[in-house]
């Protein structure tokens, strides 16, 4: 196509080379350089007037009129936007035949990414992630079975094979055995015991699986919960059912002779069931302090129930608000005059209403709250709407804003079970004993509706109070910032003037659990010889001394050390028991009691010591050696003549710690246990007791959870293998790693 040239007056320069005039064109032939000039033809219609024309539709567009220029814009949307009608035809047809002929076309060859191009396919290593998949997101282990899978993973790599249900099923189970071996190891090398709780679920088919989950702090004073075992019971309602669970969660974890506490759900617990576990540990377990640690009740459970009860009491006018949100949430309409009323009566509540879950009552609550907090705008909504002739009255609504008094106390209280960490034993001692406080409050209220909403749940939780008071109580002692004094404090607010009497079970419940840690220390028994009054002696000075009774002539103190009248220390000695027993005939002081003549030659060298102290030395210096060995001599003649204190009551009688929020209790001990040696194990196995028996997903539950018909369908062992490794991946517990696993074949 030839150059559009604009036709121009030639202009004859003059002689002085002056500037051409701005009204007069250069006589140059310029090139257009636009691309719109391949669509377009520039023509003259007038003097001075220039337009342009498409060459496609013959369309005319203003380009030039007078001295002003048109532009080229408008030129290019006429043909880029597809204004054009011939344009856009043909660029359809264009379009049309490129992608008809696309089919034969041969494909161009991807260059391959530089950085996997030389990674070898590994078939276990896919068949290992798969395994993790199933584990982790709790797919059907038949998902390698779905065609839809498959043709997904072979696009993804077309050399892999897809494994069949039973060998994911091994590998599911091998990596679970793996992962339980490093578990197993980790359990078998922490200092203290480990807790247990136990959660009941049924299938649809009525067997039972118990969870068992244990609690524990390592070496390194972390506090760690884990899932131990899933054990299938036939019978979930047999008294031995539980017990049955148990054994078998001990014998499998070597944790004979370590347990310390055992958690369970009272709502499938009964008189028999805990006897049954009681004598279970009395011969697989030692007790510990009278075996009062062994079973507890759930927390969260017991929170659930006073609830829910609390929700029932008061049945019919929670109905209202439930049917008065609903009326709302399901109509637009109803929905959208709600809100208009709340922006014209200026309401300044920020939540916004919904229809509550009635399996989880935490919701149950938030509905009735942001009901309460809009009780003004359901209040006009009558006048509003016709059809809205629910309306709860004052009275309803005084009642329910009493209810979620209580309902929000219960929901502060169990709300530490919702964080991302578990808490510490002692944590708990202060949401217990403020709902004991506020219920024993509340149940002697002059206001009658108080009154019998809350008499009914203080007798509830009177009987859990009692059960896990001083356990509590002792959890709490072993918090640096609080000891003693939170429980005299708070005692004196629940119990008035009784309180010095709880207060004094506590104290001798502590000292009485330390003191059995103090005999868990003592040296193997061949290392020891019996005295007359029953007490056990250690050969070494300076060794634990244990008394079953008070001496005569000397107490025991709180660690062990016995008050005697000597001075001077007594060489080691072996006594036989006949040679005891004739002493006890003869003798009545320890201190000062007779050697026999079958024990000279064993103390001869103590009395030539002796002998040699009486006589007057011949060295004119009064001092010996540097001077400070009299010094020591000194002081050990001076510690043997007072008490000596306890470590439980150094920690005691030591002032509090600052109250801050983020206080790291476990980190304090950590620090301390050089200090404290015998009482940090005790804070140890206290502070890694567990309170309640459920997960965080399931602390607001009503209504107790059913094992579902797929996982029922399973295989013991993968059933365990499936439901135990998830725990521990979340955990971080499950390695990264695909070598090293067991395989496993079904």
């Amino acid at each position: 196509m030839e150059t559009a040239i604009i036709p121009v007056t030639p202009i004859t320069p003059t002689d002085n080379n002056d500037l051409v005039s701005s009204e007069v064109q250069p006589n140059k032939r310029r090139r257009k350089k636009s691309i719109v000039w391949d669509h377009f033809t520039v023509e003259t219609v007038g003097d001075g007037c220039i337009r342009a024309c498409c060459n496609q539709c013959k369309k005319s567009f203003a380009y030039i009129t007078g001295s002003k220029l048109a532009g080229t814009s408008h030129l290019k949307r006429h043909i880029a936007l597809g204004i054009c009608p011939v344009s856009r035809q043909r660029n359809q047809q264009a379009s049309d035949t490129k992608t008809a002929n696309a089919t034969y076309e041969p494909r161009k060859r991807q260059r391959a990414t530089p950085g996997f191009a030389n990674i070898p396919f590994n078939q276990e290593c896919c068949n290992h992630e798969i395994a993790k998949m199933i584990i982790m997101h709790e797919y059907p282990l038949h998902i390698v079975e779905h065609p839809g899978f498959i043709d997904f993973a072979r696009t993804l790599q077309p050399q892999f094979n897809m494994v069949s249900f039973n060998t994911i099923q091994g590998d599911c189970v091998a990596m679970y055995l793996n992962e339980k071996q490093r578990l197993l190891n980790f359990i078998n090398e922490i200092p203290g015991r480990i807790s247990l709780t136990l959660d009941l679920r049924i299938s649809n088919q009525t067997v039972g699986y118990v969870f068992i989950t244990g609690q524990f702090i390592d070496m390194e004073w972390n506090l760690h919960r884990c899932l131990l075992n899933v054990v299938m019971v036939p019978s979930p309602d047999s008294d031995c059912a539980l017990q049955q669970a148990v054994v078998s969660c001990l014998s499998d974890w070597h944790l004979e002779n370590r347990l310390f506490t055992l958690g369970l759900d009272q709502s499938f617990s009964n008189v028999n069931i805990n006897q049954n576990l009681r004598a279970l540990f009395s011969v697989r377990n030692p007790y510990m302090l009278h075996g009062q640690f062994l079973i507890g009740n759930c927390f969260a459970r017991v929170l659930s129930l006073l609830a829910q009860e609390a929700l029932w009491s008061v049945g019919e006018t929670v109905k209202k608000i439930r049917d008065s949100v609903k009326f709302v949430k399901t109509s637009d309409t109803h929905e959208e005059t709600f809100f208009g009323l709340k922006e014209q009566l200026k309401v300044p509540s920020m939540k916004d209403i919904f229809i509550d879950d009635q399996t989880k009552w935490n919701t149950t609550y938030d509905m009735l709250a942001a009901a309460c907090e809009l009780k003004q705008v359901f209040l006009c909504l009558e006048t509003s709407i016709p059809d809205y002739n629910i309306a709860p009255s004052m009275d309803d609504w005084k009642q329910i804003e009493i209810l979620c008094t209580y309902l929000k106390l219960f929901f502060d209280a169990v709300s530490i079970l919702t964080g991302p960490t578990y808490p510490n034993a002692s944590a708990f001692y202060h949401e217990v004993s403020k709902v004991q406080l506020e219920l024993t409050h509340a149940a002697m209220s002059n206001d009658l509706f108080i009154s019998n909403l809350t008499k009914p749940l203080k007798e509830k939780f009177d009987r859990y109070w009692s059960d896990c008071f001083l356990v509590l109580a002792i959890a709490v002692v072993m918090d640096p910032r609080f000891k003693m004094k939170l429980v005299e404090f708070s005692f004196s607010r629940i119990y008035g003037d009784d309180a010095g009497m709880w207060i004094k079970i506590v104290d001798d419940g502590i000292h009485e659990l330390y003191l059995e840690y103090i005999a868990q220390a003592l040296p193997p028994p061949e290392t020891f010889v019996e005295e007359r009054n029953g007490s056990i002696i250690p050969e070494q000075n300076g060794g634990v001394i244990l008394k079953t009774e008070p001496p005569e002539d000397g107490y025991l103190h709180e660690e062990g050390y016995l008050q005697e009248e000597q001075t001077h220390e007594a060489a080691p000695q072996e006594v036989s028991h006949h040679e005891v027993a004739h002493q006890e005939d003869s003798h009545h002081d320890v201190a000062h009691r007779e050697v026999s003549d079958q024990e000279v030659d064993s103390q001869e060298i103590t009395h030539q010591e002796e002998a040699s102290q009486e006589v007057p030395s011949q060295d004119p210096l009064i001092s010996i050696g540097d001077g400070l060995s009299d010094f020591e001599v000194y002081i050990s003649e001076i510690s043997g003549s007072h008490q000596m204190k306890s470590e439980l009551d150094q920690y005691l009688e030591e002032s509090l710690l600052p109250r801050v929020q983020d206080f790291d209790i476990l980190g304090w001990w950590k620090l301390n246990k050089t200090k404290y040696p015998t009482l940090s194990r005790m804070a140890s196995d206290i502070l890694s007791m567990p309170f309640s028996t459920v997960g965080p997903d399931s602390v607001f539950d009503t209504e107790r959870k059913k094992m579902d018909n797929y996982h029922s369908s399973l295989r013991p062992v993968t059933l365990e293998a499936l439901i135990c490794a998830k725990d521990w991946l979340q955990y971080g517990g499950l390695s990264q790693s695909c070598d090293g696993n067991v395989k496993m074949e079904f």
